[in-house]
């Protein structure tokens, strides 16, 4: 059994290690594009220097741009569900111990009822987490490479070796357009002497810098341009990667659309009311990513803001009032 276990950790460990080669590979690659553009294209290769300086300075700009936005997909910590949404100690036991699976449903429905929890399972049961012993908050899955639930997921993206999900979606989003931005700008200032490849530009390290560095950058910005055009088109229908494939099931049946409340508050949800903010990677999504609002509902009309104390921050007292928590709802997903 010991020896199992220490196979099993090892196994692990090697997983975790593998897991950053993407990103080892993609970050090379970059590293490789700053040298090859600076010093073989602007240093080497260019005569003017005013050309030098404007083509230096956009550089830099989109390369701290790129690498902030990656460093931010990567290293942001995905938002697993509160403690409201486990299971107490005796809720737990009770859950546990009982056989019947009907009986278990009810008691996991019960316990449902004091959270602002709209979706449900494909059988139309309450979505329950047995690895994480949690009840999922509406678009909450268990991602098996993380091995935790996740708010908001949208897919385990290994390019960035993390899930992306309700607290990292928004620069996942920004590092796609800055990365298309960075491959279109190096291939735009390339391409003329690319051209030059074949004729006035003299033999030397600096002619197969300049050759790959554009088919590199076409290479990337072509890839890259259908997965960002498809996520956008994810923002605008306010649907995740995993909902695109499975429709969440609401207590009327499966809705695509369930969440789409308009393009305008979908695009807040991700980005902000704050549209300076839209394009800098601080985190300005709404909400907590516990609830989102629904198409067919209208916050005045949730049957659970309507209900003093059943659903409350942590923190909260019982004595809130339901006005009081109506009105921090609507305070965060209000209408621009």
């Amino acid at each position: 059994l010991g020896l199992i276990m220490a196979l099993s950790r090892a196994l692990r460990c090697c997983q975790r290690i593998f897991s950053w080669i993407p990103v080892i590979i993609i970050s090379s690659v970059v590293l490789w594009s700053y040298y090859a553009y600076v010093f073989e294209l602007c240093f080497v290769t260019l005569t003017h220097d005013l050309e030098r300086v404007v083509y230096l300075s956009i550089f830099h700009v989109c390369f701290i741009m790129f690498c902030w936005t990656y460093w931010k997909a990567i290293f942001t910590p995905p938002a697993t569900p509160s403690k409201k949404f486990h299971l107490s100690y005796s809720d737990k036991e009770r859950y546990e111990l009982e056989e019947r699976p009907d009986v278990q449903k009810q008691i996991l429905a019960d316990i449902a009822k004091k959270l602002p929890i709209f979706t449900r399972a494909q059988s139309g049961a309450i979505r329950f987490c047995d690895r994480c012993q949690v009840i999922k908050p509406d678009r909450c899955h268990h991602c098996s490479v993380c091995e935790t639930c996740i708010l908001k997921m949208d897919h385990h993206c290994p390019w960035v070796n993390n899930c992306v999900g309700f607290s990292n979606y928004k620069f996942f989003l920004l590092f796609l357009s800055y990365s298309m931005i960075y491959c279109v700008f190096v291939a735009s200032t390339v391409f003329q002497y690319f051209l030059k490849f074949w004729g006035d530009l003299p033999n030397g390290p600096a002619k197969f810098h300049v050759l790959f560095l554009l088919f590199v950058a076409l290479m990337f910005f072509v890839s890259l341009m259908f997965l960002f055009g498809y996520h956008c088109w994810l923002v605008a229908k306010n649907r995740s990667t995993l909902e695109a494939f499975s429709a969440p099931v609401f207590q009327n049946g499966p809705d695509r659309n369930g969440f789409n409340v308009g393009l305008n508050r979908n695009l807040q949800q991700v980005f902000g009311e704050d549209r300076k903010l839209w394009f800098i990677p601080v985190f300005t999504s709404q909400g907590d990513g516990h609830y989102f609002p629904l198409r067919t509902l209208r916050e005045s009309e949730n049957p659970l803001l309507g209900s003093e104390g059943k659903w409350m921050e942590d923190g909260g007292s019982d004595e809130e009032s339901a006005g009081e928590v109506a009105s921090k709802w609507k305070c965060i997903f209000k209408c621009s």
